[in-house]
Formats: structure tokens, sequence, C-alpha cells
């Protein structure tokens, strides 16, 4: 995901400029092992590259809302059965939520409720 997040920040990076952003981020990671997760992320059809000077540049193929959207399904399948109000009931429960964000998500459940209608 971090890797995946240097991509869609930048739009585009070569290995070493991936790998710059990630030690910005405390994540210290050897050129080697960043090119290794770049060539397993594009065998799985979720970066391409292109050459330019002999360096491969990389892009993402797929948005941060897709692959979250996929994580959370993924997730919900996984720890939760399939059950949605399970993943919905344990946040609610379990997580620190103040008055702002208590108010945006009784929003959003009334945009969905009428949008239901």
């Amino acid at each position: 995901m971090e890797i995946m997040r240097v991509l869609w920040d930048s739009g585009e990076a070569t290995v070493a400029e991936v790998q710059t952003a990630l030690q910005e981020q405390n994540r210290e990671l050897a050129p080697t092992t960043v090119a290794t997760m770049l060539s397993r992320l594009e065998k799985r059809s979720l970066i391409t590259h292109r050459t330019e000077n002999r360096q491969y540049v990389y892009r993402a193929l797929v948005s941060e809302r897709d692959v979250r959207r996929s994580m959370v399904r993924d997730l919900i399948g996984q720890l939760f059965q399939g059950d949605v109000k399970a993943l919905v009931s344990h946040l609610v429960r379990e997580s620190e939520i103040d008055a702002t964000d208590l108010n945006e998500l009784k929003k959003m459940i009334a945009e969905k409720e009428e949008k239901a209608k």
C-alpha cells in the first residue's frame, strides 16, 4: 500500500524515487527490494511501466478508491463473514468518534436512506 500510495501521489515514479519517498516515511528499503515489490505489483496488473533513459517509470493502473473497496470487501468477508453491519458496529463501538465525525456519519446515513427510498 505504501508503494501504491507513492505512485498515486506522484503519478509516476522510478525505483529510486519510490525508495526516496519511502525513506521520507521512515521505511528503509533497499533499491532491490523496492524493485522486486514493484515487479510483483506489475505482475498483479496493479501498476505498469514505461522505459525512459533505460529506467523503468512506474504508474498505477488502479485507483486508491478501487484498492480500498477491494480490501474492505476482503476484510468484511474474512473477519465479519460478509456482515457489513457487524463491521460498522465494531467500528462504532471500538473507535473514538468525535462529535464532528459523528455528525458526518449521520449525514451519510441519512443520504443513504434517502437514496434507498
